[in-house]
């Protein structure tokens, strides 16, 4: 679409934006007088109803008296015209006396044991009709019977006669009866005259409201029905009553007192009847009901000494909408002229501006295809003619751009397939090299395809020491010394990120491959110089081999990365080739992860204290805190076998919160019973201090909790964590030893026993390593090394300790040499706090 067209079309659709706007304003506001309107309309016509059903109330009890009245005189009336025995009276002769009198019907009722039943009548379905269970009727009778003075209050009572109220009639549920009864000692009967339906109900139609709701349904435009609810009863099972065997409900029990109820929606109004009660306030809601979308408003009815009831108005909603959208078109219509002008005017308006907009497209067109260096004249001195200006210097440079576009994409397609750092294939171009090859070997049958998985042993640990630049280019070094090692056909070198490389082999024999990577493993161990810095790496390797091993893609590339954790497990720097039985190990891992996760979850592990002797004196100066689990499946599970799988699943931080949780709580206990405070030893993992910091307040928090003084605590770290984010761990070492902790170096002479920490660090003790100990023989010889690092911990003004002294010998021998404090079997093996108290605390 033109810009000329845009414009024209903007404006317009601006225009008509707003008259929309202005015509929604306008129906929301008209809804809104209406409903307004409609409101008030039903505020005056429940008014008038109310009012019409109180009158119809006072004037049915004005009524009511005077057709009492009327019932007392017929009695009279019946009594001077029939014999007192009732034996003598006919049925006939009622009927001809009932017509004669005006009434409806006769009734005489007498006494039959402790019943007051019907004998004759003019009605046959009152003949023998019993009245033991009409309650205050039946009382009624009785008090006339016995010549006492009526005490229900409900009717009219006057000498010997009471009327009861308006009622269905029990005999014949068909019809609403208003009955009298008379009796004065001279006949064997109760003389019962009652007016019946018509008599009755001509009375409500000339005085209650149902002429006032009829003429306001006929005539009121809108008002589709109107309904007088007795809530007490609305919604609720039929309160029948059970009498001569006849089924009725009471007319003051009628769920509808007044009007219809042909527009039901007897749950939701049942609600609202309710609601409407209980705040005293009107309530309406929309609904569909009869095929009719409605509005009906529920209005509650409160007046003194009456009971409260609702009314409910049914209203057409669709005579509202009806004239909202009349209202609507109305509008809408008006609005189309000033839609046609300004469409007019745009059109005008928008054909100044884009003639010489059109040429400078011509001029882009131009450019689009290809054809740079034309230059376009515009004599303007406007926006559009700096346009003009800026397109002529794109139209010079385009050319440039698209050459420099083209080498990108070629670059952008070469990283996609190779990795950045080594420029050797990546993941992604490796995974469909490996694919085309297994489709070549089905289709010309070669015998082999193998998957190598190489991974740089201890990488990280050298690259946070040297730094990720001179870590990037020991890489480099290492991915041209395994490629120098490949055979110039049928192998395919890749990384597949971090120290991780990938080797695919095709139509070698495993020998040959296996011959090729201890060459390419044998050559990574040579030392690599890197500006002034000498490295020594080794790389652990895994295998597996198509078809043997799997003919799936993913599953060659698993077995062999599998096949290499088994080699790092080993110790590393060689070669493994995938089975079976390394897939079970992984599950078997797994599942010792397991329930050891369990276990700490229900606190299932245990803590054993080993002591710590001081050999002059033979006292214990402190325990080492060490962690033990027995499985309920697995049985005793060694701290070698479960603590590296804590350590690579991360679980090892809540064991740890666990020894810290048990040993602090006891040690605490112990401590406050002794006069010499014994120390507490707890080991540290490297990854711990991931985080130092954090760390460093999880260890507070614990000494805190328990109140043990930091000075009775030691941290145990090995040398390999010094080399975890050295800085921030130097740090956090600082902070704890300022807070008053001692540190320990576990294990020392196995790892990089590298002096300059030593002198760094806040160090206060080294553990001279189990094996170091252990080398040492009765006559002192092999003991060169631990000789050696008790002078340098005397040197240094280091406390020292040995473990793992099993023989008098051994503890001569570092006694001799200035090492006073031992720990190991010889004095004890770990003990459980139990066994602990037994063995050095109760003596």
């Amino acid at each position: 679409m033109s810009i000329k067209k845009k414009l024209s079309m903007f404006f317009t659709l601006l225009v008509l934006c707003i008259l929309l706007a202005n015509n929604t304003l306008h129906y929301i506001r008209s809804k809104n007088r209406l409903i307004e309107f409609n409101k008030k309309e039903i505020t005056l016509v429940t008014e008038e109803i109310a009012y019409e059903v109180e009158n119809s109330k006072n004037s049915a009890s004005y009524m009511e008296n005077r057709m009492a009245q009327e019932l007392r005189t017929a009695s009279i009336a019946i009594q001077d015209s029939l014999p007192a025995d009732y034996h003598d009276v006919s049925n006939d002769q009622l009927k001809r006396l009932a017509k004669k009198l005006m009434i409806s019907h006769i009734t005489l009722l007498a006494p039959a044991g402790d019943d007051i039943i019907g004998v004759k009548s003019s009605d046959p379905k009152e003949i023998n009709m019993s009245t033991k269970e009409w309650g205050y009727w039946y009382t009624s009778f009785r008090q006339l019977l016995s010549q006492q003075t009526i005490t229900t209050k409900k009717g009219v009572t006057l000498p010997h006669f009471w009327s009861g109220p308006i009622e269905v009639a029990s005999s014949n549920p068909n019809h609403i009866d208003k009955w009298g009864y008379y009796y004065d000692g001279s006949t064997n009967y109760i003389i019962d005259p009652y007016f019946r339906d018509r008599h009755v109900l001509d009375f409500e139609k000339r005085f209650g409201p149902t002429n006032v709701m009829n003429r306001f349904t006929e005539n009121l435009e809108g008002v589709l029905e109107l309904t007088v609810f007795n809530p007490k009863n609305f919604g609720k099972r039929n309160q029948n009553v059970y009498l001569n065997g006849n089924k009725y409900i009471k007319i003051k029990d009628q769920p509808i007192w007044y009007g219809t109820y042909t527009y039901r929606n007897t749950e939701r109004d049942k609600k609202s009847i309710q609601e409407v009660l209980k705040t005293g306030k009107s309530q309406s809601y929309l609904a569909e009901i009869n095929h009719k979308k409605v509005l009906k408003t529920l209005v509650p009815i409160k007046e003194k000494n009456t009971p409260a009831y609702v009314i409910g108005v049914v209203y057409d909603y669709g005579l509202i909408e009806k004239e909202l959208q009349q209202e609507l078109i109305k509008h809408l219509l008006l609005s189309l002229p000033f839609i046609f002008i300004v469409l007019i005017i745009s059109f005008v308006f928008s054909t100044s501006i884009t003639r010489p907009i059109k040429h400078i497209m011509e001029h882009v067109n131009q450019i689009a295809k290809g054809n740079f260096g034309k230059v376009l004249n515009v004599r303007r001195k406007d926006e559009l003619g700096g346009l003009v200006a800026n397109i002529n210097h794109l139209s010079h440079f385009l050319k440039t751009y698209v050459d420099d576009l083209k080498k990108s994409q070629e670059e952008s397609e070469y990283h996609a397939y190779h990795d950045f750092l080594t420029g050797l294939p990546n993941r992604r171009y490796f995974k469909e090299e490996l694919n085309r090859r297994l489709i070549e070997s089905k289709e010309k049958s070669i015998r082999h395809v193998a998957v190598l998985f190489m991974d740089i042993d201890r990488f990280k640990d050298i690259n946070d020491t040297l730094g990720h630049s001179k870590g990037d280019q020991l890489i480099q070094l290492i991915a041209n010394r395994i490629k120098e090692c490949l055979p110039p056909a049928n192998s395919f070198l890749t990384r597949q990120g971090g120290d991780e490389f990938v080797i695919l082999f095709s139509d070698f024999t495993p020998e040959e491959v296996k011959c090729i990577t201890e060459k390419i493993i044998a050559y990574v161990q040579q030392p690599c110089y890197i500006d002034n810095d000498e490295v020594f790496v080794s790389i652990s390797s895994g295998l597996s081999f198509y078809p043997e091993h799997s003919t799936n893609l993913d599953t060659l590339i698993t077995y062999a990365d599998v096949a290499m954790y088994a080699s790092k497990r080993q110790g590393g720097s060689k070669v493994s080739i995938y089975h079976d039985s390394l897939n079970q190990k992984q599950a078997e891992k797994v599942h010792i992860e397991t329930r050891l996760r369990k276990a700490i979850q229900k606190g299932d592990i245990d803590v054993y204290y080993q002591p710590k002797i001081e050999a002059h004196r033979n006292v214990i100066t402190g325990v080492e805190a060490l962690v033990r689990w027995n499985d309920a499946e697995l049985g005793f599970v060694s701290p070698e076998v479960f603590i590296p799988i804590a350590e690579e699943t991360g679980l090892i931080q809540s064991l740890w919160e666990v020894v810290m949780r048990k040993a602090c709580s006891q040690v605490s206990k112990w401590n406050k019973e002794r006069n010499e405070k014994m120390t507490l030893a707890v080991n540290f993992s490297p990854r711990q201090f991931q985080d130092p910091i954090v760390l460093v307040n999880e260890i507070q928090h614990f000494l805190s909790l328990h109140r043990f003084d930091p000075t009775w605590f030691e941290m145990e770290i090995t040398e390999s964590t010094l080399l975890m984010n050295a800085e921030e761990t130097i740090k956090a070492l600082h902070l704890l030893k300022k807070y008053g902790i001692s540190i320990s170096i576990d294990d020392f002479g196995t790892g990089y026993s590298s002096l300059s920490y030593l002198r760094k660090l806040p160090i206060d003790c080294l553990k001279i390593d189990r094996s170091f100990i252990q080398d040492i023989q009765e006559d002192y010889s092999n003991s060169e090394i631990a000789q050696a690092i008790i002078s340098l911990s005397q040197s240094l003004k280091l406390q020292v300790i040995a473990e793992g002294v099993e023989e008098e010998y051994q503890k001569a021998f570092l006694m001799e040499n200035g090492c006073d404090h031992m720990q190991g079997y010889l004095f004890s093996k770990p003990l459980a706090a139990k066994d602990f108290e037994a063995a050095f605390l109760n003596s």
